[in-house]
């Protein structure tokens, strides 16, 4: 356990970190080199980024900035400053094609979640690169079903190591209408859609901010890197979700009971809400966000003059 750490939350403990510190040898190989790397990064730029907005971090913020010798830019959730662009620009149909994704999308999605009741679906999308064994993969289809909610589950190409077929029983709720599969679905899209309840997540940082923003909670099932500490604040500081127990084996009748309570838990719906309302504010004119970007626009344009002028001065 972690205690006394400007900015941090009070008793988060080693496995809420990432992966690459999970050791208490101080002298560990990866460990220093992200010493080293943060310690060297800390002094070069002229300012650092960030797809967060100062509620839902202000901790973390004000104990790097009280240290850090250059500004901080909180800018998020950028996936709502889109949204809002989208909803207010002439040219919202090229704003709304433009995407970042490494699959092509399915929307045919969103059409079937149209048929779908308010907050009934549980979408699944476990992020771009992490994979799941053939026996996780068939607890969580058996689990999905055991809980009795419709679910969109998305399983890219490479998603599964090695060979593993979906059990006959997801596939006949599929073909009933109370499932749907894609390899890849217009995730932002689907979070804002009103039928779903619960989105089964990795914990990746872009699917936390796009969760926030669109007022789902989550049911957390973190791999690696940063997941683990967004798993962890989004379950203790956030309260806008739960966690699958990290460390035993994900079985689908204790799977499907967390997915019934999770979708079902009034309190943590309220927080997600309260957390959307709070990101919405952010990033509309006047909010936290669209100021700080406005501030971002403005030291770059500066900057861009200065170093025209200097260039003239030297010619």
């Amino acid at each position: 356990m972690v205690d006394g750490v400007a900015g941090m939350c009070e008793g988060i403990q080693l496995r809420d970190f990432p992966a690459y510190i999970h050791t208490t040898d101080r002298n560990n190989i990866k460990l220093n080199f992200f010493m080293r790397e943060a310690e060297r990064l800390s002094s070069l730029p002229d300012g650092v980024i960030f797809n967060t907005f100062d509620d839902l971090e202000r901790p973390a913020l004000d104990a790097m900035r009280s240290v850090l010798p250059m500004p901080l830019y909180t800018v998020g959730p950028l996936c709502l400053h889109v949204c809002h662009a989208i909803s207010t620009s002439t040219g919202s149909q090229q704003l709304d094609s433009i995407g970042s994704n490494l699959w092509q999308e399915q929307d045919d999605v969103l059409e079937w979640l149209d048929g779908r009741a308010l907050r009934s679906v549980v979408y699944l999308n476990f992020g771009s690169i992490a994979m799941i064994t053939g026996e996780q993969l068939m607890q969580f289809a058996l689990g999905l079903v055991d809980s009795g909610y419709c679910f969109l589950w998305n399983i890219r190409p490479g998603f599964v190591k090695g060979e593993a077929d979906l059990p006959p029983k997801l596939l006949a709720a599929v073909e009933e209408g109370k499932g749907k599969l894609s390899t890849w679905c217009p995730q932002e899209k689907v979070l804002q859609h009103e039928a779903i309840g619960l989105f089964l997540t990795h914990s990746g940082w872009n699917s936390t901010m796009e969760s926030i923003s669109a007022g789902v909670p989550m049911l957390c099932w973190p791999c690696f890197a940063d997941q683990p500490t967004n798993c962890r604040y989004v379950r203790t500081e956030w309260g806008n979700g739960t966690e699958i127990p990290p460390d035993v084996a994900v079985r689908r009748a204790e799977l499907a009971v967390m997915i019934q309570e999770a979708i079902r838990g009034e309190k943590t719906w309220r927080r997600a809400q309260e957390w959307k309302e709070k990101a919405q504010v952010a990033t509309l004119t006047g909010g936290s966000s669209v100021d700080n970007l406005g501030r971002l626009i403005n030291e770059v344009l500066q900057t861009n003059h200065h170093e025209e002028q200097e260039s003239s001065k030297a010619l």
